[in-house]
This record gives structure tokens, sequence and C-alpha cells, in this order.
């Protein structure tokens, strides 16, 4: 099953109009991998200006939207707001949205549920925790987020999982190829049991912890990694490597 490649830069609460306008010189002037999307998770208040700037072949991400289409939620973003200055994709669940933010595994699906319906496609993020990992509950972590996300989630032709283990973000620690390989692996035989066989060879799984340059080639090889979303990488020349690990 041929699953396209798909890279994602997640800038987080990074970067001004200087900052951005010399990525978009660097990534629009590279020769890219034309089999890989590549999707930019911006601060909300830059997608309007990055949309403008780089080339159409670019997806735009918000980095977050909330679950209904408006009211007095002060401080949050509808995906109809996303689609109006030019995003067709969201990031969701991400590590910090759960850990820092509190963001349960409830709330993160109906959210991907309204962004599906409202039109985007979301980057929906699942991972576990140090002390998960060395407990050996990995799989029971990521099996209870994507039961969440399954829950809601009817269509799943416009979703693209990313596996974030979250000890691996930020940290310069990165699951190795088997490690990350292993999870994927799992991952499609949770589809193939909860969802459909389909669902599980046609989903594209991003792994997502500090990957390099150094490192994606690695990654990439393996059969059940799709692509990947990166942090801090995508913000430097760098991310032209990464998004170019298949060739």
């Amino acid at each position: 099953m041929s699953r396209k490649f798909c890279v994602g830069g997640n800038w987080k609460m990074n970067g001004d109009k200087k900052a951005i306008s010399e990525i978009c010189k660097n990534l629009s002037g590279a020769k890219l991998n034309e089999n890989t999307e590549v999707i930019l998770g911006c601060p909300f208040v830059y997608i309007s200006y990055v949309r403008e700037i780089f080339p159409s072949n670019f997806h735009i991400a918000g980095q977050n939207c909330y679950k209904i289409a408006k009211g007095a939620f002060t401080g949050e973003i509808s995906p109809a707001m996303l689609k109006d200055v030019g995003a067709n994709w969201v990031i969701l669940g991400h590590s910090e949205r759960r850990h820092v933010f509190n963001e349960s595994d409830e709330l993160i699906a109906e959210k991907a549920a309204h962004a599906l319906d409202e039109g985007l496609s979301v980057i929906a993020c699942i991972g576990e925790k140090l002390d998960e990992r060395e407990a050996q509950k990995t799989e029971q972590v990521v099996a209870c987020q994507m039961a969440a996300y399954a829950k809601t989630i009817k269509d799943w032709s416009k979703v693209v999982v990313a596996y974030e283990p979250v000890w691996a973000i930020g940290t310069g620690k990165t699951a190795t190829p088997d490690q990350a390989q292993d999870v994927h692996a799992f991952l499609r035989k949770w589809l193939t049991e909860n969802v459909s066989k389909e669902v599980s060879d046609t989903l594209r799984i991003q792994y997502g912890g500090s990957v390099t340059a150094a490192n994606c080639k690695e990654l990439a090889a393996k059969p059940d990694i799709d692509g990947f979303l990166v942090g801090g990488a995508s913000l430097k020349p760098e991310f032209i490597d990464i998004i170019n690990a298949k060739q």
C-alpha cells in the first residue's frame, strides 16, 4: 500500500515576520521531493501572512482550534476562522496541549471531529510520557488516545496520526527507528482490530520527537513511518533535508 510521505513543521510559539520570510526564502528556493506533502503549522497571528508568501504547494495548519463554530469562548479559534485566513490543516492533541494545558483525550477528539466536519484536515497527535514508557505502558496509552479519536471520527481520509513520544520532544532524545516502527506497527494492528483494515492500510502515521537531518533517513526507511511532525528543526535550514528524507 503506497501512502504519500507527509512532513509537518510545527513552529510552536516561535517566529516573527522577518524569521518567517527567511524560512519562506529557504524552502521556496530549495529542491524539494515532489512526492512529499509539506504542512506548516504556524502561530495563529501569522497564518494570513504565511499563506500570502508561501507557494500553494505548501499546506498551512493552525496549531489548535476549538470544538464549536463560534460563541463566547474568549481566546479560542474555530476551524471556520482558520479556513477563512488560509489554513487547510490543524494540529490537534499535541503533547503540549495535553500536558501543559491539560486537554483531555475526549476534548481533543471532539475538536478533531468538528475540524473535519468543517472541512479541515487534521494531524491527530498521540504519545506517551517517559514514566509511561518505562512502565511498559506505551501501547496502553496510545491505544486509549486512539480510542478517543475513533469514537468521534467517522471519515479518516483527511486525518494523519502523529506518534510523538513525549520524552523525545525537544529533549534531543529520539526513539530509535526500531522503537518508532514497533509503535507504528502496533497502531496499524490496533486500527485493523478497532476501525478497519482499509483505514489501517491507508492512514498515514508520522513520527515526531527530535527528528533531525541526521536521523530522518533511517526513520523514513521503516515500513510504517509515513512522515514526520517536526518541531525545532522545522525552523532551521535542515528542514529541507527532513522533507527530502525519502530521496
